[in-house]
């Protein structure tokens, strides 16, 4: 695990050191380099497996062909023996060596071959080529840019930033989606010149930029019996978590108390003579207080447990969490999973976490809802959906329940009703956030989400599990799992996105993933054996961080002030009468309005962090 970065196109010492200085948290245990002619690979290490001999970058035999490595490669003994028996000759015992071998036998194929999560860069001077490829699910983060036929590419976008040449200018589609998502999706990025390269996917440039999709996840419904799937989830995650404890140095689990992360505890025990260690995360307001439940999972398998209870004053690093983040992302999971990795540290540099499953098995609420409108909402005549929202605005001024009712009044327009459920801003209130000016810039950029809705995918639910896997879940929650466990050196697996599971996932009827209202159906099943029962039957909570109570305490000064007319103004963004109305109603508790607000507020504080570069030092409070 580490932080690559790179140049190709030119020969720039200084700029590829400044490049990975600026990300050394994600490596900070070894640091090398290999530059040649127009080509800079520059990586931080963090050890895990071959402590002794991994330095990188790492070559092939006759050291024609280089790679820098962010990531793990779970089946690299199995590939190695193979390429041994072909003749090559290995000079270390990491995994990263055995990628520049499997490459010399496959070409650009080879990464079909890899079972890991994974960004790399390969030199090929042979064919006077770069490779940057990802992993599948878009566990690990890679971002590149070209310029006047200059290639820079890094594992973080603030790596990019230090050449000089790149302009600090928004993507106005970027900035859209944001106020629409919490999260950037896609290859774009908040910067105009940065992309992603998306999950799944390789680049190549000579002197020519072509991206190619390697692999993707297809929803095909197999029928099959209870039986076989719930016996079929649970053996595929059985190996996927014993995959995932391949490491030289110790292990542990993030522990939430759901289903997710006790299963994936259970199994970690299952494997282990040593009691594993887990570490869960709390707040002082018990609502949201889910220790109990990890304590009660703790306790049955015995595991080494550390618990931290975070309090409203964890917000002072709210400006240091986003300058790690790059982009401004609304999740405020961010501050939790940032200071659990803090705690984390002091114990273990590799945990295992339980990303992915609620998009795999249906898991979030808002699956529910959308099964349940889109079923039975259209019999509902469509003159007296539409006129529900003009009625409601006669008697209540509720944001939730217009959006519920628009909502329904768009069915017939699948894109549409999709985004009066999940969106931050929709398109009425975007018109009212942005000053005329930004409106303009960002009014003809469509939502590009008509793929996932209108395709050949005949199950609506499928359609939706599909956009979350294609987006959600890279963009927000692997990207913020990513970027905090490496701010403090800590690697997080997912074992639930072993390309296998996933496959084996999609093939199963999404009405034994959501059963009528029964969320996680057939996933519950697989693991009704391993884990406590008081787990098994608890209902689905997700991971609430109390923004709203916070906000009545210090922080909520600090927030007001950030959004003052006075800063609204200044920065020329957005409405001040439509910020302060947010303002006003956030403290209602409305989940729309509070949403809005935070993300208003992580925006301003990234722009001061990367436009207006001020110190996050300065941003203190």
């Amino acid at each position: 695990m580490c932080g690559i970065c790179g140049i190709y196109g030119f020969e720039d010492k200084g700029l590829s050191k400044n490049m990975c200085k600026v990300i050394r948290h994600r490596g900070p245990d070894d640091s090398g380099f290999f530059i040649d002619k127009n080509i800079c690979l520059g990586h931080y290490r963090l050890s895990i497996i071959d402590l002794e001999t991994g330095k990188q970058p790492i070559h092939n035999e006759n050291h024609s062909i280089w790679i820098v490595y962010n990531g793990e490669t779970y089946n690299y003994k199995d590939l190695k023996k193979d390429l041994e028996k072909k003749g090559h000759i290995f000079y270390t015992k990491t995994d990263t060596e055995v990628l520049v071998h499997l490459y010399e036998e496959l070409g650009d194929s080879f990464v079909k071959k890899i079972n890991g999560m994974f960004a790399f860069a390969i030199w090929d001077s042979n064919k006077n080529k770069i490779l940057l490829g990802r992993d599948r699910l878009g566990i690990k983060p890679l971002y590149y840019c070209l310029i006047d036929g200059r290639l820079l590419f890094a594992s973080e976008i603030k790596s990019i930033l230090q050449y000089e040449e790149v302009k600090r200018e928004i993507d106005y589609q970027a900035l859209n989606d944001f106020f629409t998502f919490r999260y950037i999706p896609g290859s774009r990025t908040i910067f105009k010149d940065i992309k992603k390269l998306l999950p799944g996917h390789i680049l190549i440039y000579n002197g020519k930029l072509s991206i190619n999709k390697y692999w993707d996840i297809k929803f095909s419904e197999e029928e099959k019996s209870e039986q076989y799937y719930s016996a079929e989830i649970l053996k595929l995650l059985e190996e996927s978590v014993s995959r995932r404890l391949m490491s030289d140095i110790p292990l542990g689990a993030y522990l939430s108390g759901g289903l997710d992360s006790s299963a994936i505890v259970a199994i970690m025990s299952k494997f282990s003579e040593e009691p594993i260690k887990t570490f869960s995360v709390g707040f002082d307001e018990e609502d949201v207080n889910e220790l109990k439940y990890a304590k009660i999972v703790a306790d049955h398998f015995g595991s080494d447990h550390h618990e931290l209870n975070i309090k409203y004053d964890a917000l002072r690093i709210l400006p240091k969490i986003i300058w790690h983040l790059d982009e401004p992302l609304a999740d405020p999971a961010t501050i939790p999973t940032y200071l659990m990795s803090e705690l984390t540290k002091k114990y273990v540099t590799v945990v295992l976490t339980g990303e992915g499953s609620d998009e795999l098995f249906a898991g979030y609420p808002h699956y529910k809802l959308l099964y349940l409108t889109h079923r039975y909402g259209k019999l509902i005549p469509k003159f007296l959906r539409c006129s529900m929202p003009s009625i409601l605005s006669k008697f209540q001024n509720s944001l939730k329940l217009r959006r519920f009712f628009n909502h329904l009044s768009n069915l017939e327009n699948e894109v549409d009703s999709y985004l009066d459920v999940i969106s931050v801003f929709d398109k009425r209130e975007k018109k009212g956030l942005y000053v005329h000016s930004i409106y303009k810039k960002t009014q003809n950029y469509n939502i590009d989400i008509t793929s996932y809705l209108k395709n050949d995918i005949k199950n609506y639910l499928n359609q939706i599990f599909l956009m979350d896997i294609k987006r959600w879940l890279p963009d927000d929650l692997l990207l913020k799992i990513d970027k905090m466990t490496m701010a403090n050196s800590v690697e997080a697996r997912v074992p639930f996105l072993d390309h296998n599971l996933v496959e084996s996932a999609s093939r199963i009827p999404a009405n034994l993933k959501l059963q009528g209202l029964r969320d996680k159906y057939i996933y519950r099943k697989s693991i009704a054996g391993i884990i406590p029962k008081e787990i098994l039957k608890r209902k689905k909570h997700g991971f609430t961080v109390p923004i709203n109570s916070w906000l009545k305490g210090e922080f909520g000064e600090v927030a007001l002030q950030i959004l003052s007319e006075k800063n609204i103004k200044k920065r020329g963004f957005f409405n001040p009468n439509i910020i302060q109305k947010i303002i006003k109603n956030h403290n209602k508790s409305q989940p729309y309005y509070r949403r809005q607000f935070w993300a208003l507020v992580v925006f301003e504080i990234w722009y001061r962090i990367y436009i207006d570069n001020q110190s996050v030092k300065n941003l203190r409070w």
